[in-house]
């Protein structure tokens, strides 16, 4: 094994902000520069400038004649990028994070609280029983270099740890007791991760009785929405930058017409426009009097104009602020 590079000299706040000007960043007052890089890190701060870093183009030569390789970063900036800008940006976002998270908690809650019911009213300890589980979720699986996978024994054994590491007073009372525990009750336990890999595991019979409750037709539509919210959801817990973010594969949309009017894209789909539209949907159909897409709508309305920073990053169609969203 070869030995690694060294890394990056340490640098002062000062020399950090000396560096960002010696690259081309306006920064109106250095010390208020240093505070925030002493508040927030410069390595963080870095995601958010990164898209307003000059583009260049590396051509190598090729039997047929010049092949261009895909545009690569600079270091140095593009003209008219501000310190400032960049700090409103990275509080735009944080407003919006907090802003999923909240339809999270209330998606998560509630599809908790439905899987409990559909299934607990056939079994209160379901949650134990493989009777509900689909066989091939059941079966040992060999992966690359001979790793072998059984996800229904994967998410029974964690589930057993979240079970006993929990600090709910409902949970310990059921312990101390010697009770069994309900399913009702288990799923205070749960994180969203554990909700959709339970709901990914179920038999499509059960998988459709919580799709009914939220007027979605295909099993497989939530079962790919409830994994890319739960990899939202981490990122926002985990603070990690959210505007522009891409999510791989476009995401599934019902043929009804709320999606029908909006006419999602690929690229919507794949971006926080797309995540938006779905989480609201979802977030309609548990409370319907709900105003969080107004909030929404307000706080996307307030991120910071920068040329190299457009709305289009989104995924929204153009740069001209929130779109109007069909009601439903």
């Amino acid at each position: 094994m070869s030995p690694l590079l060294p890394p990056k000299p340490h640098k002062s706040y000062s020399e950090l902000v000396n560096l960002l000007i010696s690259r081309g960043m306006i920064v109106p007052d250095k010390n208020r520069a240093e505070r925030k890089l002493s508040q927030i890190g410069y390595y963080r701060l870095s995601g958010f400038w990164y898209p307003c870093r000059e583009f260049r183009t590396i051509s190598r030569q090729v039997d047929s004649g010049v092949k261009k390789k895909p545009p690569q970063r600079e270091d140095f900036f593009q003209p008219n990028v501000n310190f400032n800008d960049i700090i409103d940006l990275y509080l735009f976002d944080k407003r919006l994070r907090l802003l999923l998270l909240d339809a999270i908690e209330r998606i998560e809650i509630h599809v908790r609280s439905v899987i409990a019911h559909e299934l607990g009213r056939r079994d209160p300890l379901a949650y134990q029983s493989d009777v509900f589980i689909h066989p091939a979720k059941m079966k040992d699986v060999t992966y690359g270099r001979g790793k072998i996978r059984n996800y229904w024994r994967e998410w029974t054994e964690n589930h057993e740890l979240k079970l006993r590491q929990s600090r709910e007073e409902c949970i310990i009372h059921h312990f101390s007791r010697s009770m069994a525990i309900p399913f009702w009750v288990a799923i205070e336990a749960w994180d969203f991760g554990t909700m959709s890999k339970y709901y990914e595991n179920l038999k499509k019979n059960y998988q459709s009785e919580v799709c009914k409750r939220l007027d979605i037709p295909k099993p497989d539509i939530l079962k790919q929405w409830l994994q890319t919210i739960n990899i939202l959801r981490n990122k926002c817990a985990h603070h990690t930058r959210i505007w522009n973010s891409s999510y791989g594969n476009p995401l599934p949309t019902i043929k009804n017409s709320y999606f029908n009017t909006l006419n999602l894209d690929r690229n919507a789909r794949k971006r926080m426009f797309g995540m938006i539209c779905i989480l609201w949907f979802l977030v309609k159909k548990i409370g319907p009097s709900s105003g969080w897409l107004d909030n929404v709508r307000e706080v996307i309305n307030s991120k910071p104009s920068m040329d190299s920073c457009p709305n289009t990053a989104m995924g929204f169609p153009d740069n001209s602020g929130f779109p109007k969203i069909p009601d439903f």
